[in-house]
């Protein structure tokens, strides 16, 4: 274990790779208290409307656009746009003609417990 900073990607590499859908890049080191993805949606690809999880989530969009549908609402999704997700917010992405890539953070979530019946 190490505290102090460190770099853990580079961004240049990461966009530049960012051709499959789903998650490009994401933060693995241990012990953390956030998650971060770097999220690709190739052209026209969508995330299909959701229910979020108990737990904020904060995204920037690097690169392309789309849409982001969240109920009566639609946001379009362009570089540098900054676009916070309460929890349990109802959500869609659709990624536009050039693709959309993204970032993505959040609390950790808390790892699933077992528990036994009394």
């Amino acid at each position: 274990m190490t505290d102090r900073p460190r770099q853990i990607g580079d961004l240049t590499e990461i966009l530049a790779d960012a051709k499959a859908a789903g998650a490009v890049w994401r933060v693995a080191e241990e012990p953390r208290q956030l998650d971060a993805n770097v999220i690709h949606l190739p052209a026209g690809d969508r995330i299909a409307s959701h229910q979020g999880p108990d737990l904020d989530v904060l995204i920037h969009v690097l690169a392309g656009g789309g849409r982001l549908d969240s109920g009566e609402q639609s946001l379009e999704l362009t570089p540098g746009a900054l676009v916070w997700l309460p929890r349990g917010s109802q959500r869609a992405v659709v990624a536009g003609p050039d693709g959309l890539t993204y970032f993505s953070v959040h609390p950790k979530r808390p790892p699933l417990g077992i528990t036994r019946p009394s």
